[in-house]
């Protein structure tokens, strides 16, 4: 993960909070032996594997805006994590993107089998929905139900599971920049609006400071995957962890492809200028969130 020396608040609270999720999912996910050892074996590879933790992050700042601690918010964010990695493992299967190398580690597929590899996903998809559901995560069971019903849409066929099957459908080839865009607000962005929207949930916090987060995040989450384009466009295999190149090799429409390099990266700045524009309503307490749209621009892998 890069991390930008000219802001070492979010330095520290980017590490900080990674350290904790990690060590959350592992809690949340403890070794089994037998059988089924090799399925949880699986999901731990993914889930502890590092990356750049940013949706749970995004968990902890949003909540932290409100006055809760990160212990309160862990269980979301840790949650979050799950749907994200299960995402990955999904993804990278043959019968997707065929990706054999993700944060630097050889896919769960190639390190266990495409079996193991789809149970691994459907094991951490399942268990998110355990984990928002436990007394732990809030003690309101309104609030847990509305993380439930929050993170199924984000996940589902309303969002990342809907965007990705418009990922692999015929059409994506053709797709304009309006289609590119609907497409990336469904695969990427629907959860990183929960993820925001999910500290204002745990902190019941009011109609306006949730629509504002709900803004930032629409336009964090699209600036977010203009420079997943850039960096497919630009950057090395060895620099990000992970294949390059397989958008275009395969002809697939993409930001970069529409506006070019110089126009992608114009776009992305102006979307991250309006994500740090909607979190004005909470002030200077906003500090952290508005350095992270920043960083999601300036990031190398």
């Amino acid at each position: 993960m890069t991390i930008l020396k000219e802001r070492p608040g979010l330095d520290h609270r980017l590490g900080a909070s990674a350290e904790l999720v990690t060590r959350r999912l592992d809690e949340l996910l403890p070794e089994a032996a037998g059988p089924r050892g090799r399925v949880i074996e699986a999901m731990r590879y993914s889930a502890l594997s590092g990356g750049k933790r940013l949706r749970p992050f995004l968990v902890i700042e949003s909540a932290r805006l409100f006055g809760l601690s990160e212990e309160a918010a862990l269980n979301t964010a840790a949650a979050v994590e799950m749907i994200h990695c299960y995402s990955l493992i999904h993804d990278d299967l043959p019968a997707m993107d065929d990706s054999d190398l993700r944060r630097g580690h050889p896919t769960v597929h190639v390190r266990f089998d495409d079996a193991t590899a789809v149970l691994a996903g459907d094991g951490l998809l399942t268990e998110a929905f355990a984990v928002l559901a436990d007394l732990k995560t809030h003690g309101d069971a309104a609030v847990r139900c509305e993380l439930i019903a929050g993170l199924a849409k984000a996940s589902g066929a309303a969002g990342m599971v809907g965007g990705q099957m418009i990922d692999l459908s015929p059409e994506r080839d053709r797709l304009d920049l309006t289609g590119i865009t609907n497409l990336q607000e469904l695969k990427t962005g629907a959860l990183i609006a929960f993820s925001c929207k999910a500290g204002a949930i745990l902190a019941q916090a009011g109609q306006a400071e949730r629509q504002s987060l709900r803004d930032y995040a629409g336009k964090l989450g699209l600036a977010f995957q203009i420079v997943d384009d850039l960096l497919d466009s630009e950057s090395t295999p060895e620099a990000l962890g992970k294949p390059t190149g397989q958008d275009q090799a395969a002809g697939k429409a993409t930001f970069v492809g529409q506006l070019g390099v110089a126009g992608a990266r114009d776009m992305a700045s102006g979307l991250v200028d309006q994500a740090r524009r909607c979190l004005d309503i909470f002030g200077d307490r906003a500090s952290i969130l508005s350095q992270t749209a920043t960083f999601v621009l300036e990031r190398t892998r």
